[in-house]
């Protein structure tokens, strides 16, 4: 856990306040936050069913992405009283408010994605033809 008076964390804390940008990424920044919000646009998901709609990621993992989300007021973790007991997520009117926004993201990923894949492709191959010719 960092230190609050961290010069690490009262700096993070200023670009948030100052940057649009820097807030919108620190909300759904990192590895499972989108494909998560993502996922939760189609509507109310068990958490069984989310662990399964997204490959690769862990339980442990997930379960602290949804309370990040749950904590940043993006999703709503609704408990039905019963045995056993059912767990729904669904985004919150804020989650929604961001929809445009992931589409457009995946959009340019879309994209730009094989442009990208192919640039590596070529530099990969030119570096294994230099380790050869060397």
């Amino acid at each position: 856990m960092r230190k609050e008076n961290s010069s690490n964390a009262i700096n993070e804390r200023q670009l948030r306040g100052d940057c649009g940008t820097a807030y919108t990424l620190s909300l759904i920044g990192g590895r499972w936050k989108p494909s998560i919000l993502w996922r939760l646009l189609d509507g109310k998901m068990r958490y069984s069913e989310l662990k399964k709609s997204i490959s690769g990621i862990s339980e442990r993992v997930l379960v602290l992405q949804l309370r990040e989300l749950e904590n940043d007021h993006l999703v709503k973790r609704i408990v039905y009283p019963e045995v056993p007991p059912r767990v729904e997520y669904e985004l919150t009117p804020l989650g929604w408010s961001m929809e445009s926004m992931l589409q457009h993201i995946s959009d340019w990923g879309t994209l730009h994605r094989e442009d990208a894949m192919a640039h590596k492709s070529v530099k990969k191959t030119a570096a294994v033809a230099m380790a050869d010719k060397g």
